[in-house]
This record gives structure tokens, sequence and C-alpha cells, in this order.
């Protein structure tokens, strides 16, 4: 007969790491929001009703229809041939020249932030991390018992003379960065602080890791060069990119565009944590940019976001107690806003919530010491008239 447990036997303890990191506020605040009639500007989301759901219909079936076996099978780790091809292409075409072989398609961009993540940083190594920063990269980092430092910025990023003072003193392993359009900030960094980074990291050693799921996402201004095409970045640069705002997060696809080396040991890195990447998704995504008009959409969804942005920057005078501050992204998914002083976000969004109306505090983004005044509002889920609405339930609640 089976044997029962000793109820009085511990078993043994969780990994120190699993522990010490906690779970993202940003996801709990989502689950709060997520009953109806929440007008919520809290989820970085891409609008639903903006897929092009015929178009990626349509790509999954010819996935089906012209390789059902291939589609349904195990893949290599690389990922499908014509997807990097594809993605190679838009690269190339966006200013940064690439080839298939330079590609290593992931499971969403954050996987690919995992992998670099589990190749190059062991216990103990220091990390330079923008300040405020994307949430999920602090919990990786932690998770990885990295020493993570914050690089001092202001409205337009990263300060070089900091970034170079913080390298000779601590000797990073790496430097994570959003130059366009950052999350949670909406900023975007000059093309001569993006040269001046390049140029640090060259003449002292460091990886740069340069995520960019939201560059495509531009309304107005000039397009930035990528981090990773400025002299100086070549031989050093971790390229991320996304297909979940500009096609559909549901795929999960992302990629990893690296040095030789680096791409070889992440692959190996990604072999451990799921073999390949979905092969029918990957057919798919390719099927779709080989036979639609990705850029239309792109168009499309620009032209959307523009007005949603404007119509929350409209009302945010009315909105949020006076003396408050924000920017004016040029493009991306977020606004980055402050109280003035004696106001707290986190106390704000209380009463918010209670109000049918949400919002991100910026606490959480923040490395060392949070700024609570600040909060992280998105405007792509909502219509302009949500918008609104949302914004004057929020004047009530503030």
């Amino acid at each position: 007969m089976p044997l029962s447990p000793d109820p009085t036997t511990p078993l043994p303890a969780f990994a120190a790491r699993a522990t010490s990191i906690g779970g993202s506020p940003i996801r709990d605040i989502l689950a709060l929001t997520a009953r109806p009639g929440v007008i919520s500007f809290a989820g970085g989301l891409p609008a639903p009703e903006l897929f092009d759901t015929e178009g990626l219909r349509a790509a999954y079936e010819a996935a089906f229809t012209e390789s059902a076996g291939r589609a349904l099978q195990y893949s290599t780790t690389e990922g499908a041939p014509e997807l990097r091809a594809a993605v190679a292409a838009r690269t190339t075409n966006r200013g940064l020249p690439t080839g298939p072989d330079d590609v290593l398609i992931t499971t969403g961009s954050q996987q690919a932030l995992s992998l670099l993540t589990t190749t190059l940083v062991e216990p103990g190594d220091t990390v330079l991390v923008e300040n405020p920063t994307y949430l999920a990269a602090l919990q990786g980092f932690g998770l990885a018992g990295a020493r993570v430092i914050p690089v001092p910025c202001d409205e337009d990023g990263i300060l070089p003379d900091a970034l170079e003072e913080l390298v000779r003193a601590h000797r990073p392993k790496l430097l994570y960065c959003i130059p366009t359009f950052q999350n949670p900030t909406g900023r975007t960094l000059p093309a001569n602080r993006r040269a001046a980074v390049a140029e640090t990291a060259a003449r002292l050693g460091l990886w740069l890791v340069e995520d960019d799921p939201y560059g495509d996402l531009r309304f107005e201004g000039a397009d930035v060069p990528w981090l990773a095409a400025h002299p100086g970045a070549e031989d050093r640069t971790a390229l991320l990119g996304s297909f979940s705002k500009i096609m559909a997060p549901g795929l999960r696809l992302g990629w990893l565009r690296a040095p030789a080396a680096l791409r070889r040991a992440a692959a190996v890195a990604k072999q451990a944590a799921d073999l390949h990447t979905s092969t029918v998704d990957q057919l798919a995504a390719a099927h779709y940019l080989a036979q639609a008009d990705l850029d239309a959409h792109i168009a499309t969804v620009r032209t959307a976001y523009r007005t949603r942005r404007d119509a929350l920057l409209a009302g945010l005078g009315t909105a949020l107690p006076p003396g408050s501050s924000w920017n004016h992204p040029e493009g991306g998914m977020f606004v980055w806003a402050r109280l003035p002083e004696g106001h707290d976000a986190t106390a704000l969004l209380k009463s918010a919530i209670a109000r049918d109306v949400a919002f991100v505090p910026g606490a959480p983004f923040h490395t060392g010491t949070p700024d609570p005044r600040t909060l992280r509002l998105s405007f792509t889920t909502h219509t302009p008239q949500e918008i609104t609405e949302g914004l004057r339930r929020l004047a009530a609640a503030a």
C-alpha cells in the first residue's frame, strides 16, 4: 500500500532567489481592474480592436494548408528560417544591416532578455539600468542575483557622464536600456547621447542590451538610429525586438540580434529553457509578413494611438492636482507624470480604483529610493471618449 507522507517532516526550502523577488505590482493592479466598467490607464496593452484578426487568421490557415506537418512539429532552436529572414530584412530596412544568421527567434522579447541574463550575469555581478526602468527587467536581474545600480537620467534619458563614472567605479557586466519610447517614462534618448553611450561601452568594456518593443510606434518627430547602429556598439550590443506591440502579444514572438558568440550562447540557454519557440506561430508570422502589409497596419495603429495620446494629454491638466507635471512622448504607449509635493501616487490609486479608474504608481519602476509622486499612464486601450471619462473620474479621485 502507498506510504503516507510524514506531516512532521518539512520540505526542502525554495531557492533564495524565488523568495527574495516579489511579484509584479502591475499584474496585481491589472487583476483589480479586470472587472467591467473600469477605465484603466494601468496596463501597457495594445488595443485589441486594432489587431489584424482577418490577416492573422489567413496566415494561420496558410501555415496549416501549406505545411501542416512542419507547423506541428519540433523546430530548430534558432527559429524558422523564413521568419529569421523577414526579421533581418525589416531590421536592415530600419538602418541596421542584418542577416538571417544574426537573428534568434524567442518566445517574446521577454525571453530574449531572460536568455541574455542567463548568459551574461552571475550572482554578484553588477548591472546598470535607467532609472526608472522596465519592472520585469528588474525582476529578472534580481532573480539572477545581480547587483542593480541605476544610472542617473533626466527628461531625455541617460546622462552619459554619469554612465561613464559608474562604469569606472563598478565595472558592470552590462547596461540595460530602452532608448526609444521608454517604459515607463515614454522618453527617447537623443542620437548624440546614444553615440556617447556606445563610445563609453567600447572604451571601457561593457555589454549593451537595447530593448526596442515600441520603436515602430512613432507618431511624430524623426526616427533615431538604434543604439546598436552607432560606432563602438557593433560588437557589444544585443538588440531585442518584439511582434507583441505591432502584431499581437498572444503570438509570443520576439527576436534577438546579437554578436555571433553571444547569440550562440543564448541559443544554448534557450535549448534548456523551451527548446524552441512555437513552430506554428513562427510560420504564421512568416506568412503574415510575406502576404500582408504590416507597415500599413502599423500606420493604422499609430494614427489611433496618436489620437488617444492627445486625448490623454489634453485632459491631464484638470485630472491631476494643480502643480503636477507630465511629458509629451513622440510615440510608444506611455505618459509619465509627477504629482506636486505632498502627494503620493499609491494613495491616489486607492481613491481612483474606488471610482473605477486606474493607473500605475511609478515607485516600483525605480531602483534605490523611489519617487512616490510619479505615475505611469497608458493611453492605448481606450477610445478618446473613454479616456475623457477616465480623466473625469481621476479628477474626482484627486
